[in-house]
């Protein structure tokens, strides 16, 4: 199968709500929420996708200083598409972009828990985060 990767190109709040709802991460992004989608797309600092032919199959999404510290935001590919090695070549492209000394964490999606260690990640049980209901005390 022929995939194709891009960097930094653009892809419409669409085929990035579509990919979404192939994946788990339907579950747990703001899909009915095209202004809060389009947002962290135009935001991105990298954006890595995987496409076969015309269709968006995969991708990495990270926002990033560049030389500490990379979040990788979502990193999705549709099921039809997944144990093909195209999420560990996303992650590849991303890192590829990156400072010597600069770390990728990413929170990972509970189907996806076992997946980032054996690809080469390490475990990190503390972390925290504040709900945009809540407010720092």
């Amino acid at each position: 199968m022929n995939i194709e990767y891009k960097l930094n190109s653009p892809i419409n709040v669409m085929q990035f709500i579509e990919l979404l709802n192939k994946c788990t991460l339907g579950e747990r992004r703001p899909i009915d929420d095209i202004d809060c989608i389009e947002g962290m797309l135009t935001h991105a600092d990298i954006t890595v996708t995987a496409w076969h032919r015309d269709k968006l199959v995969g991708i990495a999404r990270s926002v990033t200083d560049f030389n500490y510290a990379c979040y990788l935001s979502d990193l999705a590919v549709d099921e039809a598409y997944q144990n093909l090695g195209i999420g560990k070549h996303l992650q590849q492209i991303t890192q590829d972009q990156l400072g010597p000394k600069c770390n990728i964490i990413l929170l990972a999606a509970p189907q996806a828990a076992d997946y980032y260690g054996h690809v080469g990640f390490s475990h990190h049980p503390r972390c925290w985060t504040l709900a945009p209901d809540q407010k720092v005390k």
